[in-house]
């Protein structure tokens, strides 16, 4: 190695990029508008990215994470590192530009560029830019960014420690096209590249690196050890080198560590939130390494238990060379801070740590380990008293709820078999072949964000707001009535989030103001926080829908949230099992079904999009999910008649694993994303008996092209390959908040039309 680096003792694996204030989603979004040039954009980037250094330094931390920055997503970063852009965004000539055409496709010049596919990153709600690596796909370094940011960091005295995705992951998580094999199988030509990267951090005075092989904690690649071993061998016996620190979070290393602690590298990050310190009592080669416990939760807001992690840390002292302490993983994935919250109440703030509060607690406990817990004894007092206070609370047990529960539980009431359901269904509905319809919000236009933000600062009172988002309402049936639509939904305006929404309105939750995290680009959510039992005091979207349907004689869908997404997209209690939270929330969504049917609406969509991401990481770990997942469902859903029709949509997931408990969901109709995967779903589905209606995505609607009428009867084709007429239906692949109106309009005549044209064909 050419240069001796001295251990670290504080630390986080990595920090949120959007801004406190979502800085960079407004800026990026300006940019893709035209309304902003480069060099703006990269100012406040370059702002976010400083601001961000010196609040960790000062902090306390004494290595701080750089390269953790993204313009969009750090996967489709070390696509541009080692080379891996597709080669239909060659011929972008600006490098931003080729860079957001892989992520968002669109039009530029004269050719219409596809984006690269999306998925959930491991079992979070943070989608990434899934690589593709074709038979023509040629590694290359490209350290621009890296290397940028590191003389940014070092311009501010800050002690910079470059992240890069290690080569397995970016592997594993990539995707073959073209006929190529599977991507593992590149890995040592990929560790060339990185071998390449690592000799030039080491010319450029680099202490330390951290490469995040978080896959190593899955069943995602077969022999995680082995490859493990392989690689950072190779990249541990370089002789010009920084020393590496290879991160690992979201679960346990199992047989991964032992091979890992026998390379040569110099530090192991291990997640000890979700996983356990008891195995690394049996891996003795730890002696000679820097560990890096992360025992600070990085993606959930509760506030640590500085005692039992203080005890935790002392006894990994004997284990290791040295002990340092971190996050479990990186900040990205919860809100900034707790100040930007002044209406939590005094009980539930003091159990909370949002970002910069979790930082806090690393340097304390970095303190505690290093001079005593004497040291830290006010942070421990306050700790332990937020602890008690939250377990005597009276909000975390509802005695009604669990019994209800129990109660329809013990029953054992289910609906009827599918085919019978399916004959009710449509001698009530009376729809055609291939009905078309759409998954359930519409555009977030300017008037309903105005008409929300006036509400809320009080220029406009309750009884305005309902009238703005009835007129809202209105055009939007309207729209649907004219482009000729078989089903229609009211469009979702007065919802502020498909989570959040449901969370202000049942107790149990709290609604944050300012918890913005990103989830995909510039889309960024304020997960609400569950943190007492469950329990839903009156209805939440009855009056909305009804008013809905009054304005038209077509079938309108009631729109509502599955108990897995809203327990996926919520920061939610860890006192307790999920899967008895789960039941809680299907308790309050099955009370809303029944109330809708009651106002007649014959059609409910259930929507279950995060049913695939909170599937355990570990196949031991998978059917107990998947039982207590479909169960929730069904329970949420089971309430109504036979002749009510339920829907349910899933989207931007890898669904191979799930396609069993998609069947046992026994929806009436399944939507379901198809589109950038080109209807590869269907074929699974068939394979796994599923014989209910399907409606596979026939247009990608996180692109803003507007797809053809042939490119729509194309996918339609292809997807009666799979499914016959009488269960097939014609939708977009997920709702439409995104987009703006023109898009949408002309969009849904394609689809209408294309629709239309194979009904005929």
């Amino acid at each position: 190695m050419s240069t001796t680096a001295a251990p670290f003792t504080a630390t986080i694996l990595g920090s949120p990029r959007i801004g406190p204030h979502r800085e960079l989603k407004r800026a990026v979004e300006k940019y893709w508008a035209g309304r902003i040039g480069r060099d703006e954009l990269e100012s406040v980037a370059a702002t976010l990215r400083r601001n961000t250094w010196d609040s960790l330094v000062a902090a306390g931390l004494d290595s701080v994470p750089i390269n953790t920055f993204s313009h969009y997503d750090q996967m489709l970063d070390t696509a541009v590192l080692v080379g891996a852009l597709p080669a239909r965004v060659a011929g972008v000539a600006d490098d931003l530009d080729r860079y957001f055409a892989a992520a968002r496709g669109g039009v530029y010049g004269d050719a219409e560029i596809a984006p690269l596919e999306m998925t959930k990153w491991f079992d979070t709600n943070y989608h990434y830019i899934v690589p593709e690596l074709g038979p023509d796909t040629s590694f290359s370094l490209n350290p621009d960014k890296v290397s940028g940011e590191l003389e940014e960091a070092r311009a501010q005295g800050i002690p910079a420690r470059p992240v890069i995705i290690g080569p397995i992951t970016f592997l594993a998580l990539s995707k073959a096209v073209g006929g190529a094999g599977a991507p593992i199988g590149r890995l040592d030509e990929l560790v060339d590249v990185y071998a390449e990267l690592l000799r030039l951090l080491a010319a450029q005075g680099v202490g330390w690196v951290q490469i995040d092989e978080p896959v190593l904690v899955t069943d995602f690649v077969g022999n995680a050890g082995e490859l493990a071993e392989r690689t950072y061998a190779r990249l541990g016996g370089l002789t010009e080198r920084p020393a590496i620190f290879v991160a690992t979070y979201f679960g346990e290393l199992t047989d991964a560590l032992p091979a890992l602690a026998r390379t040569p590298v110099e530090a192991i990050g291990v997640d000890l939130v979700a996983g356990s310190a008891a195995a690394l009592a049996a891996v003795p080669e730890l002696s000679g390494k820097l560990l890096v416990a992360g025992v600070v939760d990085g993606r959930n807001i509760w506030r640590t238990n500085l005692d039992g992690a203080l005890d935790t840390l002392a006894a990994l002292v004997d284990r290791a060379k040295t002990v340092a302490v971190s996050t479990s993983c990186s900040t990205l994935h919860v809100p900034y801070t707790l100040d930007a919250e002044p209406d939590i109440d005094a009980a539930l703030r003091s159990w909370l740590a949002f970002g910069s509060e979790k930082v806090s607690e690393v340097a304390a406990l970095a303190r505690g380990l290093r001079d005593g817990r004497d040291a830290i004894a006010r942070e421990i007092e306050a700790s332990n008293a937020a602890i008690a206070s939250r377990k005597d609370d009276p909000r975390l047990t509802n005695a009604q709820v669990r019994d209800r529960i129990a109660s329809i539980l013990t029953s054992g009431a289910q609906r009827a078999p599918a085919d019978q359901r399916r004959v009710a269904q449509q001698d009530r509905l009376q729809l055609p072949a291939l009905p078309t319809t759409t998954i359930g919000s519409y555009p977030q236009t300017s008037d309903i964000r105005i008409a929300r933000a006036d509400l809320r600062a009080g220029k406009i009172d309750a009884e305005e707001y309902e009238r703005r988002m009835k007129a809202e309402i209105a055009d939007v049936i309207t729209l649907q009535e004219q482009v000729g639509l078989d089903v229609l939904v009211h469009g979702e305006p007065e919802r502020n989030d498909m989570v959040q929404y449901f969370a202000e309105q049942l107790d149990g939750f709290f609604a944050t103001q300012n918890g913005w995290v990103q989830s995909y680009g510039s889309r960024c959510v304020r997960p609400p926080i569950l943190y007492g039992d469950v329990a839903r005091p009156e209805p939440m979207t009855v009056q909305w829908i009804t008013y809905a349907q009054s304005l038209t004689d077509k079938p309108v869908k009631g729109m509502l949230t599955g108990p897995v997404t809203i327990l996926a997209w919520s920061f939610v209690r860890d006192d307790q099992p999920l899967a008895a939270t789960a039941a809680q929330v299907a308790l309050a969504i099955r009370d809303e079904t029944i109330d809708l049917q009651t106002a007649d609406i014959a059609i409910i969509q259930v929507d279950e999009p995060a049913l695939r991401e909170l599937l355990p990481l570990r196949s031991k770990d998978k059917e107990a999910y998947l039982r207590w997942a479909v169960d929730a469902f069904r329970l949420s859903t089971s309430g109504v008649a036979d002749s009510t029709q339920i829907h349910t949509h899933l989207c931007y997931s890898e669904f191979g694993e799930v396609i069993g408990a998609i069947a046992d969901l026994d929806a009436d109709v399944t939507s379901i994303e198809a589109a950038r995967s080109h209807m590869e779903v269907l074929d699974d589905l068939n394979a796994a008996g599923f014989s209910n209606s399907v409606g596979p995505g026939v247009y990608d609607i996180h692109s803003p092209r507007v797809p053809g009428v042939e490119e729509i009867a194309a996918a339609l084709r292809e997807a009666l390959k799979a499914v016959p007429a009488e269960r097939l239906w014609v939708n977009p692949d997920c709702g439409l908040k995104t987009r703006n109106t023109g898009e949408v309009t002309q969009s849904l005549k394609h689809l209408v039309a294309a629709a239309v044209k194979v009904r005929d064909e």
